[in-house]
């Protein structure tokens, strides 16, 4: 396989995650998107690691912070959906208006 073969999956993993944020209406599905995205980024690195530097682990050490990140974006982004769904009894994300006053 070539690196044209990763960057083609990576670019359907994007895509199908902005899509999926861009169109969402439960704020979990948003969450499962963005997550999407971060692993197409994830693939990048790692291909182009493999195929640019393979004696190198850069790509593979970045990957591993990039995933740590995306852990705890995740913990936070669910520790805040339950605090908004404690107070507004709903998770769809054009029902959050708590900044609007």
């Amino acid at each position: 396989m070539s690196l044209s073969h990763y960057l083609v999956v990576s670019a359907a993993l994007f895509l199908i995650g902005l899509f999926g944020a861009l169109t969402r209406r439960n704020t979990i599905g948003i969450l499962m998107s963005i997550e999407l995205i971060f692993n197409a980024a994830n693939l990048n690195l790692v291909a182009f690691n493999r195929y640019l530097h393979f004696d190198a682990l850069h790509g593979n050490v970045i990957t591993l912070f990039v995933m740590g990140i995306a852990a705890a974006e995740a913990v936070v982004g669910l520790a805040l959906l339950m605090a908004i769904y404690r107070n507004l009894n709903t998770i769809y994300a054009e029902d959050f208006n708590l900044l609007k006053g």
